[in-house]
């Protein structure tokens, strides 16, 4: 399945507000809010109600009154590019007032969320003179001038695994034991429209980590609770590889058969892409 089919956005909002959810309070959530013209479309704003009031999570220990929250799928490029893209949206927003200086530059933030770590953005910008620091594991702070508001790039691999089930599961190379988690955090909530805001993390992580389900379902340790979770999601992705002509069972058969005969990854990539008409993306997440 390719990056394109996943609706990684809406799911990343819904991973956001569970995030936040200790201070929902406090918050208001925008998703999609459009600068003016439809094609200029911040991922989320977030507005907090009282500017000086502090948030319990470390991905909004930088927020001010607006903060501006740009998403990157794990496929999409973060450059420098991108970077100023970001700030000219708060820039944008910033002049998009009722009023001159409504809302004033330092009471606006910009976070970018991404997967994995810009290494190439980092060494541009670090020999630009930037500083970057790095106050929480996995939250980066751009600092020295490069941009007119308080800006961090949050790498989600990276973060501590207490707290952030949510936004780490926006993730196609998840491990069982971080889908047990997923499936074991979403059985705890109470609050139905939480649970509706996990219900899509969940059919994202599933979707693009298609091959845990099998070993999910074939775990011994995994309670009928969670399998009832997991049931109306495993029909629906069953249904799209019928669709598809794609027999789930089969390939993960091929792959066990050729490993216990010694082929190496690259040998088994090409040949299930050969024999199952699969993308090179698509094969990898196989492996």
């Amino acid at each position: 399945m390719r990056d394109t089919d996943i609706q990684w956005h809406p799911a990343f909002v819904s991973a956001m507000e569970l995030e936040l959810k200790k201070d929902k309070n406090k918050l208001e959530f925008y998703r999609e809010y459009n600068l003016n013209t439809k094609p200029l479309q911040i991922d989320l704003l977030v507005i907090k109600k009282d500017s000086v009031a502090t948030l319990s999570n470390e991905i909004g220990k930088i927020f001010k009154g607006y903060n501006i929250i740009e998403y990157k799928s794990p496929d999409d490029s973060l450059n420098i590019d991108t970077f100023y893209k970001t700030q000219a949206y708060a820039g944008l927003y910033k002049a998009a007032g009722k009023t001159v200086n409504e809302r004033e530059a330092e009471d606006i933030t910009v976070s970018i969320i991404r997967e994995s770590k810009p290494i190439e953005l980092f060494k541009l910008l670090k020999s630009k003179n930037v500083q970057i620091t790095m106050p929480y594991k996995g939250i980066y702070y751009i600092n020295n001038g490069i941009s007119i508001f308080p800006t961090q790039i949050i790498v989600t691999r990276e973060l501590s695994d207490k707290g952030h089930t949510w936004i780490k599961s926006l993730s196609n190379k998840m491990q069982m034991p971080d889908m047990k988690k997923l499936l074991t955090e979403t059985a705890k909530l109470k609050n139905d429209y939480e649970k509706e805001l996990a219900d899509s993390i969940l059919e994202v992580a599933l979707k693009v980590n298609s091959m845990l389900i099998e070993k999910l379902r074939g775990d011994s340790d995994m309670s009928g609770a969670l399998m009832e979770l997991l049931e109306p999601i495993i029909q629906d992705q069953k249904q799209i590889w019928r669709q598809n002509g794609i027999d789930e069972g089969k390939i993960l058969g091929a792959i066990d058969a050729l490993r216990s005969f010694g082929h190496s990854d690259d040998d088994i990539k090409a040949g299930i892409m050969k024999n199952y008409n699969l993308s090179e993306e698509e094969a990898e997440k196989y492996l």
